[in-house]
């Protein structure tokens, strides 16, 4: 284990016996199947895909900026006691070697110890009256009744719901931010996958990744799944169909990107509103446009002075894109976000891959560093918006050795989709003006 991991996972981790880190479901993913769990303030983790890790690993620099920081690699195992209590525990692995993904994972990732016991604590519904999620929220029990032990209506309701809204109590609005049902979805799911394969395999190799929404109070959060083509060169004949057949329904087809996900807090009614990739699917042209509006509006007013730094974003993006050769990023997504409850001090320090509004002087203050050299949290160091491309598990270039397809040029779909998001939202920009 090199020493910056070893650093990370003493100061960011709930600490376990054995160097292990209790990981907990990440409140704030709006999209993607992949189970996203959150390892510490700074940093979320999610399981291995070789592909996306060798992208990682061999990322070009000009795209650094544009995508979340790369912090290694963890051994993840599905622990019980004889109460039936179940946790998901990260260890550091023996070796990062470059095959590693491809080896017996039971052979180098053995845990450092067993897990301590729990009291059976069940989980709770998506609402501010439960006071103790946030203790509890990493605790799953083992029989099939209490994996989903609250109300299984209720649950079912909220996960099929395409647009859903939460309302919260006047207070203390970041403690009752819990899950949203996707987050929830998605952890369920994978807990069960997880369970079902108990017996044949308990040790699952998960890459750490920076957090992009550490920094914010209430993170609202946009998720775009961008490119006017979604599957991999290796994609099956049956996948390839499905995937063109989802472009051609959606505005994937038209203009290069669809509403896979978002989560938006509206201070004026006090509420969260969460929308799916399933509505997104359905969105016309003009539906598109009006998501990105509820998107930046907090319920009382448009938030305009997010528009200017999320274009200046896209379009460093864009032009970063033209630079690269050969590069395919089929089906990845781009994310935007800011913070829906803002310090009401002015934001002015700038941190790697953050845009302020209006303020573009340096500051004059020093920032702590943390763990990789990024600012320890503070209210006063809070970026306005990011812009990051995330998931890369079917992105290609020439550098893949083991690639029967090599491609010339540039993603033309994938540009194609910000050429439109830029002129939606600078259209937006316009008319927030008028």
């Amino acid at each position: 284990m090199s020493p910056a991991l070893e650093a990370l996972m003493q100061a960011e981790g709930t600490p376990y016996p054995g160097k292990g880190v209790m990981l907990e479901p990440f409140v704030h993913q709006v999209g993607g199947h992949s189970c996203v769990l959150r390892f510490g303030e700074q940093t979320i983790c999610k399981p291995l895909i070789p592909r996306e890790h060798q992208f990682y690993k061999s990322l070009p620099p000009e795209m650094r900026k544009f995508t979340p920081q790369y912090k290694g690699v963890v051994s993840v195992s599905f622990e019980e006691d004889e109460e039936g209590n179940l946790c998901l525990i990260a260890y550091p692995l023996h070796s990062e070697s470059g095959d590693l993904e491809n080896k017996d994972p039971s052979t180098d990732c053995e845990p450092k110890s067993k897990m301590v016991k729990w009291s059976n604590k069940k989980q709770s519904p998506l609402g501010p009256e439960n006071d103790n999620y946030s203790k509890d929220r990493s605790r799953h029990s083992r029989k099939e009744d209490k994996i989903m032990s609250y109300n299984r209506d209720e649950m079912q309701q909220q996960q099929q719901a395409e647009v859903l809204y939460f309302s919260l109590e006047e207070g203390n609005v970041v403690s009752q931010i819990k899950h949203n049902p996707w987050s929830l979805k998605c952890h369920q799911q994978h807990l069960q996958r997880m369970k079902e394969n108990a017996k044949h395999r308990n040790q699952y190799k998960f890459i750490l990744l920076e957090n992009l929404t550490w920094r914010y109070r209430v993170p609202c959060v946009l998720d775009l799944k961008m490119g006017t083509r979604q599957h991999g060169d290796d994609a099956s004949e049956e996948k390839k169909a499905n995937q063109i057949r989802k472009c051609q329904q959606s505005t994937s087809a038209s203009i290069g990107v669809r509403l896979c996900g978002m989560q938006v807090y509206q201070s004026e009614p006090g509420q969260l509103m969460f929308m799916n990739k399933y509505h997104g699917r359905k969105l016309t042209l003009a539906g598109f446009k009006e998501a990105l509006y509820q998107f930046f509006h907090n319920g009382h007013r448009l938030r305009h002075e997010l528009l200017s730094p999320v274009l200046r974003r896209l379009r460093e993006m864009q032009a970063a894109l033209e630079a690269c050769e050969s590069y395919r990023f089929y089906s990845s997504s781009l994310l935007i976000i800011y913070d829906g409850d803002p310090p009401r001090a002015p934001t002015r320090p700038r941190h790697r891959g953050g845009e302020e509004g209006d303020e573009d002087e340096p500051s004059d203050e020093e920032e702590e560093e943390g763990a990789f050299g990024f600012p320890r949290s503070s209210s006063a160091s809070s970026p306005v918006v990011d812009v990051r491309m995330i998931d890369f598990a079917h992105t290609t270039c020439r550098h893949y050795g083991e690639d029967s397809v090599v491609h010339e040029g540039q993603d033309s779909g994938f540009i194609f989709g910000l050429q439109n998001l830029i002129t939606i939202i600078s259209e937006l920009e316009d008319h927030s003006a008028d």
